[in-house]
């Protein structure tokens, strides 16, 4: 009786869950009339059936594989739509929908897009071929979906002939982005650039390199993988493997491909971190093989299944490891979860996805809601029997929530509200009751948010939706060059640089202090200035060789010498002007620090022998005797300077070096090589300076006419303040003007030498003639001789001090012949009378004072 009840039409019937397409509303899997229609692609169903393994006939095959999750995004577009329809955004505008089931095949979503494409109110489903499709209104405004990003690809280089938007919940393929190939795709979630970003980001940190992938052969996995290899290496991540596995179920070598990648994971024991860019059923079978290999790992979930409860729910799950996943933000879905607590009153006559999942929960009955989904996933893959009528009265809308996936339900709605708010913005001025007010290309521009423009680069504002952001300014030495660009591309710094809003990075120009530099000719000028100078004190001096101030000066061959020093000292500013060069990098501070170290050796030979010839402390007189060695002095104040600079150029030379630091140029200079060793060169010079200085000093009371020490004391002074103030300034300057500085301060302490040297000579020989004669000089000198010698008490004896009638002999007083004054210098005797205190000469004294020689210098 039960098998005649079986054949009984009235009260059976044969059900095929997944029916097979009679005709073109048989393909439609859920629908709704409306003023504005709005298309749904989804994979409702996991996989095609294929009977064959080549298909003999262009014939659409029945879908296997019920996917709950993805029939909740359908609910989700649904219950979208009804919202808006009872809300006042459209104004009393009814938008419908048509969904179709792609069942993960891109062959039978191109079915559903040739749907939509054909013309709006036609007798027949037909799509005209024209060369424009302006003015052509097709059946439906726009499309949502797909789930996956390959069957995205190509629905949209189809809808593009048309310029329909396409508006994906879940494709998250990089490519994706290309407005040139994809101009009317749009999506609610971002694209995997971010999140293969944040895999690679979170695998570096995390201290892990040597990782492996498993990805599916189609344009999602290879987009993921490729776009993965790039962020991977910038974080020093490096892949042991890369397992592809088939895009599609039906493949009859998955099961083979799955056990491979296994072994593979098996193999690399060293590989410890697995990333998985898999679509949910692939990671079901994945996953259900390791568990049974008992193969314990760290798994890193893309986007794709990394919240799947289908996944999650899995017996032993637990027994693979780890499992870390990226997700999409969600909002509250209270509305949502009131929606499926209200399915069983939802009309099921024009939505044959709700249909089956009623067919399937009554087949399901029993079954506890852990393994509901499996069963309805397994009973949707053969022909069931039925009762006729028979469907479940109870919907479970516990076991819907608990299936739910926040991100992609949030997602679905967002982009139904995307179109919504596009159409509302264009029926401002028309009525869009009429479906020909509009056609879909015209909508394609409106977005939550405006375009960014070039040099622009969006960020994403508080609200959770990701196509609502912000357009903000790319930042200096960053920039973009096309519109809606996710982040902004870094100049190379060292090369080009941006200012803020830039569409394209501009090569640094290259500057150094040039020949035709204004500060740079002002700075030669003064150097010319100062080399006039010098030879216009040689001239002098050269002329009037055989005066006093000249042979005081210490002779024309001294003075020479001094001179030549300061030449090559405004010479040497010309090494520092100019393209550097590894020459003149090598030579300007070599130049410079040998050539002041031997000006000041010879300042401090004349410092010293000022000292000499006006000490009247015997012991202090022979102790200088015993160091006055003008030659030696001179040689070896400057032959450690050589020494330094010598081992400077030899072990850490100077070198030209490009400084990127700066915005905008590139500073070409010379890099010191050492700073040690420039300081320990500055710093023998400042020694001899400050040695020099504390000769002169003691030296200043000379006579007046004599007095060379003073100015000598007056030149090291300037000398030190220039070079003190250098050392600030020089450490915090950069720029083309730094050797700016350290000529400047040469030139400061050059001229402070030279001018506190000679100029005051100058003046007497110009000037004050009738002070630069033998008798006028001597005189001068032997007042002072006279006047010190007076004030020196030797056992209480004092010595009289006139020259016009000495109490006691003097020979050759005042130098009357001048046969007296040789080579510049003047000789007093004492005669030996004993000077005596009431002519009683004192028991300790010698009884005369010994022959002085006053050298002038």
């Amino acid at each position: 009786m039960a098998l005649v009840g079986l054949l009984i039409p009235c009260f059976v019937i044969s059900f095929d869950v997944a029916h097979s397409c009679q005709n073109a509303d048989n393909f439609v899997g859920a629908s709704s009339p409306g003023d504005i229609v709005i298309g749904g692609l989804f994979s409702v169903h996991g996989r095609m059936l294929h009977p064959e393994e080549h298909p003999m006939r262009p014939v659409i095959q029945n879908c296997a594989g019920f996917e709950v999750q993805v029939f909740l995004q359908t609910l989700a577009m649904i219950h979208a739509i009804e919202m808006i329809n009872n809300s006042t955004l459209l104004s009393g505008i009814i938008l419908g929908y048509e969904i179709y089931d792609t069942c993960a095949e891109v062959t039978k979503a191109m079915g559903a897009a040739l749907r939509f494409l054909s013309k709006f109110n036609a007798s027949k489903d037909t799509v005209e071929y024209k060369c424009n499709y302006s003015d052509y209104i097709p059946r439906i405004k726009a499309v949502i979906g797909s789930s996956y990003s390959e069957i995205a690809m190509a629905v949209s280089r189809l809808l593009n002939l048309q310029l329909i938007p396409l508006v994906s919940h879940a494709s998250s393929a990089e490519i994706l982005s290309d407005k040139i190939r994809f101009p009317s795709f749009l999506r609610t979630v971002p694209s995997d650039f971010y999140q293969t970003r944040a895999m690679a980001r979170l695998i570096h940190r995390s201290g892990w390199n040597w990782i492996g992938i498993i990805a599916t052969d189609d344009d999602y996995g290879r987009s993921a993988l490729e776009s993965f290899g790039i962020q991977a290496m910038m974080n020093n991540v490096c892949i042991s493997f890369k397992e592809m596995l088939p895009a599609y179920l039906s493949d009859g070598t998955i099961n083979a491909k799955v056990n491979q990648a296994l072994e593979k994971v098996v193999k690399e024991t060293r590989v410890n971190v697995i990333v998985v860019f898999l679509r949910q059923f692939h990671v079901t079978i994945l996953f259900r093989k390791a568990i049974e290999r008992n193969i314990n790992k760290i798994w890193i979930a893309s986007d794709n299944w990394s919240a799947a409860v289908k996944i999650s729910s899995m017996p032993n799950i637990k027994h693979l490891g780890t499992v870390v996943g990226f997700a999409y933000k969600s909002e509250n879905m209270s509305t949502f979860h009131d929606f499926l607590k209200n399915l069983h009153s939802q009309p099921i006559e024009n939505n044959t996805f709700l249909t089956e999942y009623s067919v399937l929960l009554s087949a399901c009955t029993n079954v506890k809601d852990q393994d509901l989904n499996k069963c309805i996933s397994n009973y949707s893959q053969e022909n069931l029997i039925y009762k006729a009528g028979r469907r479940s009265q109870i919907w479970r809308d516990d076991f819907l929530w608990a299936n739910t996936e926040p991100g992609f339900i949030q997602s679905t709605m967002l982009a139904v509200h995307a179109i919504a708010h596009a159409i509302r913005e264009r029926c401002k001025d028309r009525d869009c009751k009429n479906p020909v007010a509009f056609a879909p290309w015209e909508k394609v521009k409106s977005t939550c948010s405006r375009k960014c423009r070039p040099g622009q680069m969006k960020k994403v504002s508080a609200s959770p939706h990701t196509c609502c952001y912000e357009c903000v300014n790319c930042p200096e030495d960053h920039y973009t060059n096309r519109t809606d660009m996710d982040y902004c591309f870094p100049c190379n710094n060292k090369t080009h640089w941006s200012p803020v809003n830039s569409t394209t990075c501009y090569e640094k120009t290259v500057q150094y202090l040039s020949w035709n530099d204004w500060f740079a000719i002002l700075l030669l000028i003064l150097s010319a200035l100062g080399v006039v100078l010098i030879f216009a004190i040689s001239t002098i001096f050269t002329r009037n060789l055989d005066t006093p101030v000249v042979k005081a000066s210490g002779g024309l061959t001294v003075c020479h010498v001094i001179l030549l020093c300061h030449f090559f000292m405004f010479a040497s500013t010309g090494f520092f002007i100019g393209k550097p060069r590894e020459f003149k990098c090598k030579a300007r501070q070599v130049f410079f620090g040998i050539s002041f170290a031997l000006c000041i050796s010879c300042i401090l030979m004349k410092s010293l022998k000022i000292l000499l010839a006006f000490s009247f402390d015997p012991k202090l007189q022979n102790f200088l005797k015993c160091l006055y060695k003008p030659i030696p002095i001179v040689v070896t104040c400057t032959g450690i300077q050589v020494v330094i600079c010598t081992f400077w150029v030899t072990f850490r030379s100077p070198f030209v070096e490009q400084n990127f630091f700066i915005r905008r140029v590139i500073i070409l200079e010379c890099n010191e090589g050492s700073i040690v060793a420039f300081g320990i060169m500055l710093g023998y010079i400042a020694a001899l300076a400050f040695i020099c200085f504390i000769f002169a000093f003691k030296g200043r009371k000379l006579p007046e006419n004599y007095n060379e020490a003073k100015f000598i004391t007056f030149g090291m002074l300037i000398y030190f303040i220039a070079w003190i103030i250098f050392i600030p300034v020089y450490t915090t300057t950069f720029g083309k003007y730094r050797p700016a500085v350290e000529i400047t301060v040469i030139l400061i302490s050059n001229y402070g030498i030279l001018c506190c040297t000679f100029l005051p000579k100058c003046y007497i020989i110009l000037y004050k003639q009738e002070t630069n004669t033998k008798s006028a000089f001597l005189k001068i000198i032997y007042n002072y001789s006279s006047k010190s010698a007076g004030s020196l008490t030797v056992s209480q004896m004092s010595l009289a001090s006139t020259c016009t009638t000495p109490q006691y002999p003097i020979t050759n007083s005042c130098c009357k012949s001048e046969k007296t004054l040789k080579n510049g210098n003047c000789h007093f005797e004492v005669s030996r009378h004993s000077l005596t205190r009431e002519d009683v000469p004192p028991k300790n004294t010698a009884g005369t004072i010994s022959r002085k020689r006053l050298s002038s210098i």
